[in-house]
């Protein structure tokens, strides 16, 4: 499933109220980069924002709010904020089990590793311990 949010900005400027908002699937920017995008330039633009005009640093001054989300990204809002660090957490490990398991179908006929949890949780540690071995 893709995780895709739409980022929305309330702010005012020059008394006028501006709402901007941006719909992004986020999986892409994940994959590239591991983490999500700076959201405020995306949206900036798309809204045709000058990034160096004083409307934008009155954008800056205001939290983004997802009005809307799509994927596991959905856990990851609470009150319209989301938690950037978690949901980049949790989009990785579910990478890393997406492989694990495509590696132990392959391997071992297992469908579905949450089926076999102690399997899951050993090819977990031993996927970690490659990727940090001063944890031995």
């Amino acid at each position: 499933m893709k995780n895709i949010i739409t980022a929305t900005i309330e702010f005012y400027f020059k008394g006028e109220k501006f709402t901007p908002s941006l719909t992004i699937e986020l999986d892409e920017h994940m994959q590239s980069s591991g983490s999500i995008p700076n959201l405020y330039p995306l949206i900036a633009r798309e809204s045709n924002i000058d990034l160096y005009s004083y409307e934008y640093e009155m954008m800056l001054a205001e939290a983004i709010k997802i009005t809307k989300a799509e994927g596991i990204i959905s856990d990851f809002v609470e009150n319209e904020l989301l938690n950037t660090e978690e949901f980049e957490k949790a989009w990785k490990k579910q990478k890393i089990l997406t492989e694990l398991e495509d590696i132990v179908k392959r391997n071992m006929g297992i469908d579905n590793l949450d089926q076999h949890p102690d399997l899951k949780q050993t090819l977990l540690y031993v996927y970690y311990l490659d990727r940090n071995p001063s944890s031995r």
